[in-house]
């Protein structure tokens, strides 16, 4: 089996995983504690399991969500059905999942999302508490995208400098969600280096890749994961990390101290979750498949491919409690600073 990470639990360890330190060494992998078999609860589940999806069938989310699927069937032989309820920056399926019946045949994914928007307005469910989270099984950092071809500038500094020489009309493709994990972090990025530039908002992938490539604007921010064909095939060029120190895999490409920022960076995560109120005994079955699966072949090797091996990836129900909580709290500390309205 493709090796993963050691697990991380609630103690000590997990808050020195929050800090997501890179390139750290973990023999083993993070569920393999967890029994081979686990008997279903009453047969449950007797028909196929339903994964609301609250983004399109395309980029980062459709892509885990697919390979979860795949990993919890080749374990279990239940069948999981995905359904895409795009919409609101995840909030449209979310919704859906809320009105749904709490009897754990329904089960959620959602990034980060899902905790910035409660950290706004504490009405919106908050995933740690109104939700039971299964595992996490992506945590990412963003990078700064170029055209390798650009002849404007070819690193972070000359690209900063050509910004700063545009007087405002330089663009970088973007989410269009106000106070989301990549519009707070270009924020900081700008307050901190004194750059003007427009964020054009492309809520689909495609859109904001084909923008890139088409040169309708400058630079993209994005997930190393999510663009991995375009890095490979030499279209783009990374100028920036999202890390306090770069990893490896991205050595010559500065993180945020060799930049000479310092600000504290936010990260993109993705997991899965259930009703908190569907009955227990089928929650202990689905939290065992969710974080089993992770440590199948198929899904490790999919994670591979995204980058999703270069820091920690794995939280279960306690870690991912303590994630989203302190994700939270860092969401709420930054949108005071920006004078957003915080409810």
């Amino acid at each position: 089996m493709t090796h993963c990470k050691k697990i991380l639990s609630s103690s000590a360890a997990a808050l020195a995983a929050l800090a997501l330190s890179v390139n750290a060494a973990h023999a083993a992998c993070a569920s393999d504690y967890l029994p081979a078999s686990n008997d279903r609860p009453g047969g449950f589940p007797k028909r196929a399991l339903t994964m609301i999806v609250p983004y399109g069938p395309a980029g980062g989310s459709a892509q885990v969500s697919q390979a979860m699927a795949q990993a919890v069937t080749e374990l279990t032989g239940a069948t999981i059905n995905r359904d895409h309820k795009p919409g609101g920056s995840g909030a449209v399926g979310m919704t859906a999942f809320m009105a749904a019946p709490t009897d754990g045949y329904t089960v959620l994914q959602h990034i980060d999302d899902a905790s910035s928007a409660h950290a706004r307005d504490s009405s919106q469910p908050n995933p740690a508490r109104d939700l039971i989270p299964l595992v996490t099984s992506q945590i990412t950092f963003s990078q700064i995208y170029i055209r390798a071809e650009d002849e404007r500038f070819n690193d972070w500094n000359s690209f900063v400098e050509w910004v700063k020489n545009q007087d405002g009309q330089a663009t970088i493709a973007n989410v269009s969600k106000e106070g989301s994990m990549e519009r707070v972090s270009m924020k900081l990025i700008t307050d901190a280096t004194g750059m003007r530039i427009q964020q054009i908002s492309f809520d689909k992938p495609g859109q904001r890749y084909g923008a890139l490539v088409g040169g309708q604007v400058d630079a993209l921010f994005e997930q190393p994961g999510d663009v991995r064909k375009f890095l490979d095939a030499g279209t783009f060029k990374p100028i920036l990390t999202l890390l306090k120190d770069a990893p490896s895999a991205f050595a010559g490409v500065p993180g945020l101290r060799e930049a000479g920022l310092d600000f504290e960076p936010l990260f993109r995560f993705r997991g899965f979750f259930t009703h908190k109120d569907a009955p227990e005994d089928r929650v202990r079955w689905l939290r065992w498949a969710f974080q089993k699966a992770y440590c199948r072949e198929s899904y490790q090797a999919f994670n591979e491919t995204k980058y999703m091996t270069l820091i920690e990836s794995f939280r279960d129900t306690p870690g991912t409690r303590k994630l989203i909580s302190k994700t939270i709290d860092q969401y709420r500390t930054v949108y005071k600073q920006m004078g957003l309205d915080v409810k």
